[in-house]
């Protein structure tokens, strides 16, 4: 009696290969590194144990400093902070404590001497500081406080009143040239006061310098009128805590573009430019992602300083399509990027390898169906991994293939004018969208997927041939009576990048070349490998036995 065969585990270690793959390329995907953008749970590692907003505002506070807590104590709110409550509660009690010096954002022993900040003018809110430099009286007295410096920037500042070539602004000693004249004076009053970083200050002293020996404004004068924006918008010492965290007269220039382009967001990004202490990288950001990178920037500043810092010095924007991740691999990748971000690709390629290795088992070829070994299944496995890892890259990286969408926020050419003019009406909060449109990621998957039906259906074709008890000639002949089977995935290509095309144009899919092209790429792909790694070896190993039997027949 015959015992019957046991039953195979090939099968199932292949299924379980299969699962092992596609269960390491979704651990890939959940490690929170990115090449051109930074995952939300990175940032929410990096704010961990980092003062939130409430709390910083709340040091502002312990400060004295009632104009800049003011400011984060709106973005507090916007943000949702829990410690925004307290905050309020401490701001209101110390406003009202001292109420005079409201107006001026707090206490400043420097400027006590010149306008006593604690007489009472009525003022109960933050004022901005021109409001009080503009009057002719405190011009004069401003004047002649400064004209006792022994500041050599200061004395260049000065000097600038008697410049006789002036582009936007009227000349200071002029009927007219009071806005000229105010600025000068409180460019002054923040040299003279060290409110400046030391950068801005060099730079400052230079351009005065030159300015007075040329006997014009020149470079200056872009500063002057960006002074003139922040000037009528913050107040005393809301201007000198910002103006201590810019390193050059480019900041100025985009902080006070930002406050003209985005007032109902001042809140943020001045609490932003505190919070990160460097008004430098805050501005950057802006203007190179705009209102994406606003929604991006508000964002960090919920998860806390740390959050911020990072999000700021990175430079990139947010893949808020990333996937979950654990605290512990989160600060990881925190410390080490490139280590993580090498491991998250090298599980890519690993997941996806081990499933088509898995699947390559699943249709084992027989044994009259020999490959050479450069042809095998473990080489075919690779190349295809490669290719799937790099459809992974792409799909997972939203950035990398596609700009970001052009920023709102750039600079333009804009003739300076004096008078009061409406401001731009502000903007929505912007809903933060992926780089790559959801349908351009459905019809590139879609296209993969039908590629690799196609390259199983030929391989099964092959091996279906192989089994045949056929001689090797006949074989070959069926192999060739096959090749409009395996062009298949050539026409395919073409037929899915012409129909993407004609939905881009009918408004049905968003416009995106990238998902009309990847359809061909993935044909010529597919067909590539078909020929060249299985049709053309196995023709070969026909051509080879078929010289054999004629051999031996002869």
């Amino acid at each position: 009696m015959i015992a019957p065969a046991p039953t195979s585990t090939k099968p199932i270690a292949a299924i379980a290969q299969v699962i092992a793959g596609l269960v390491l390329a979704l651990a890939a995907w959940m490690l929170p590194a990115n090449l051109k953008s930074v995952s939300p749970a990175l940032l929410r590692a990096a704010g961990a144990d980092t003062p939130s907003l409430g709390a910083f505002g709340r040091d502002l506070v312990d400060l004295e400093k009632t104009g800049p807590a003011a400011l984060v104590l709106a973005a507090a709110q916007a943000t949702d902070d829990p410690r925004a409550p307290a905050l309020a509660s401490a701001l209101g009690t110390l406003s009202s404590r001292q109420p005079a010096l409201v107006a001026w954002g707090g206490w400043d022993p420097f400027l006590d001497p010149l306008f006593n900040l604690r007489t009472d003018t009525g003022r109960r809110a933050s004022t901005p500081v021109l409001t009080f430099f503009i009057p002719e009286a405190a011009r004069d007295k401003l004047r002649a406080y400064l004209g006792n410096t022994g500041s050599l920037g200061v004395q260049s500042l000065l000097l600038t009143r008697d410049v006789t070539t002036t582009g936007g602004f009227v000349r200071a000693a002029r009927a007219g040239g009071q806005p000229l004249d105010a600025l000068i004076l409180l460019t002054g009053l923040l040299y003279q006061g060290e409110r400046l970083s030391p950068p801005l200050q060099r730079e400052l002293r230079a351009l005065a310098e030159a300015a007075v020996t040329k006997k014009q404004l020149g470079e200056l004068e872009p500063l002057f009128m960006d002074l003139l924006s922040l000037g009528r918008r913050l107040d005393w010492t809301q201007l000198c805590e910002l103006l201590r965290r810019a390193e050059s007269t480019k900041t100025v220039s985009e902080f006070a573009h930002l406050a003209r382009v985005a007032p109902d967001q001042l809140p943020l990004i001045y609490s932003a430019a505190l919070f990160s202490d460097s008004a430098d990288r805050v501005a950057s950001y802006l203007i190179l992602f705009g209102k994406h990178g606003l929604a991006d920037l508000r964002l960090a500043l919920g998860q806390g300083q740390g959050a911020v810092r990072l999000l700021t010095s990175r430079q990139v924007p947010v893949n808020r399509a990333s996937g979950l991740a654990l605290d512990a691999v989160s600060s990881f990748a925190l410390l080490h990027p490139q280590l993580t971000l090498f491991i998250k690709y090298l599980g890519y390629a690993l997941g996806a390898w081990l499933a088509l290795r898995g699947l390559d088992r699943c249709l084992d070829s027989p044994r009259d169906f020999r490959l050479p070994a450069l042809a095998r299944p473990r080489m075919r496995s690779g190349l295809l991994a490669v290719l799937f890892a790099a459809l992974l890259i792409v799909a997972t990286e939203p950035f990398l293939v596609k700009a970001a969408p052009p920023s709102e926020f750039q600079l333009r050419l804009n003739l300076p004018v004096l008078i009061a003019t409406p401001e731009i009406s502000s903007f929505p909060n912007a809903q933060p969208t992926a780089s790559m449109s959801i349908s351009t990621l459905l019809s590139i998957g879609f296209f993969a997927a039908l590629q690799v039906a196609m390259y199983f259906v030929c391989l099964v074709k092959i091996r279906e041939i192989a089994r045949q008890p056929l001689p090797p000639l006949v074989k070959l002949r069926l192999m060739e009576n096959e090749e409009n089977l395996f062009d298949v995935g050539l026409y395919i290509g073409i037929g899915g990048t012409a129909t993407a095309l004609v939905l881009q144009v009918l408004r049905v899919i968003e416009p995106d070349l990238l998902a009309a092209y990847a359809s061909n790429l993935f044909g010529i792909t597919c067909v590539a490998l078909v020929k060249i790694r299985h049709v053309r070896p196995y023709k070969r190993e026909l051509i080879i036995e078929s010289q054999a039997e004629g051999k031996l027949s002869s």
